[in-house]
């Protein structure tokens, strides 16, 4: 059996270099397409075929798609610092379009978990709309979506260790007790793996949330208990996301601009 040609946007990002790597190593074609194709060439450790592409330039989409059989969307538009949630849904419709034009057989696109009966954030309200861009081509689509994802490197993941590491004491606001599903990266890798030679006929979600349902308070404590760290957690209902956006900007400012659509 022929093995598909993949292109990987966003690789460039934790999950994206690591899946990148992995698929080489398992003897696929690859392709990885980014932003600034001769600083990842000369970052990352294995040869292969590097093309530029931007999301919201339609024209480098044409050129980047061509030839390719399975695409995975790994991209998001958090570090715009205006109308984001726009621009997740314009960039996953230049996708379509271009991916229709080059006859891709199939799109992978991992997305965000959430509860469909309560009211969502702007982060996930424009994982959804992006999955139902893709839901609404003519090309196939598995949408696989994942709670918080574990592992270093990841943005979630360096969010509580920053704050973790730094704050023997911590005042925060209520949602840090709403209840999650982590998941590990090697497990998400594996479903993002796996996804490439599944049949499908139609659309297909699926929803890889971790076995426990744990908050970032829990994950917090969790993650200090394993550091041998004593650390207090007090959750109030009078911090706003606004106050919790300026907090993070002090302890984590690495992560702050993306840490506060989160």
């Amino acid at each position: 059996m022929t093995k598909p040609t993949i292109l990987v946007t966003g690789a460039s990002g934790y999950i994206g270099g690591r899946l990148v790597e992995d698929l080489i190593n398992l003897d696929y074609t690859v392709i990885s397409m980014v932003r600034r194709p001769e600083q990842f060439r000369m970052q990352f450790p294995l040869k292969h075929e590097v093309r530029y592409g931007n999301t919201l330039e339609k024209e480098s989409l044409d050129s980047a798609l061509k030839g390719v059989d399975v695409a995975f969307y790994l991209v998001h538009s958090l570090s715009h610092n205006k109308n984001f949630e726009q621009a997740e849904v314009e960039s996953a419709k230049n996708f379509v379009n271009s991916a229709e034009l080059n006859g891709v057989k199939k799109i992978i696109y991992l997305g965000g978990l959430f509860n469909t009966h309560r009211p969502l954030s702007e982060h996930l309200r424009s994982r959804k709309e992006v999955g139902d861009v893709f839901r609404q081509s003519n090309v196939l689509s598995i949408t696989l979506r994942a709670s918080i994802i574990l592992g270093s490197g990841s943005i979630s993941f360096e969010l509580i260790r920053n704050l973790t590491e730094r704050l023997p004491f911590m005042i925060t606001p209520k949602w840090v007790r709403v209840k999650a599903q982590p998941i590990g990266i090697r497990d998400v890798l594996s479903y993002l793996k796996e996804s490439i030679q599944l049949n499908i006929s139609e659309h297909q979600i699926y929803e890889i949330g971790g076995v426990d349902q744990v908050s970032y308070s829990d994950i917090m404590l969790e993650y200090a208990r394993q550091r041998g760290l004593k650390r207090f957690i007090i959750p109030v209902p009078v911090l706003s996301p606004y106050i919790s956006s300026l907090w993070l900007s002090i302890f984590t400012p690495i992560y702050s601009n993306i840490g506060r659509k989160l």
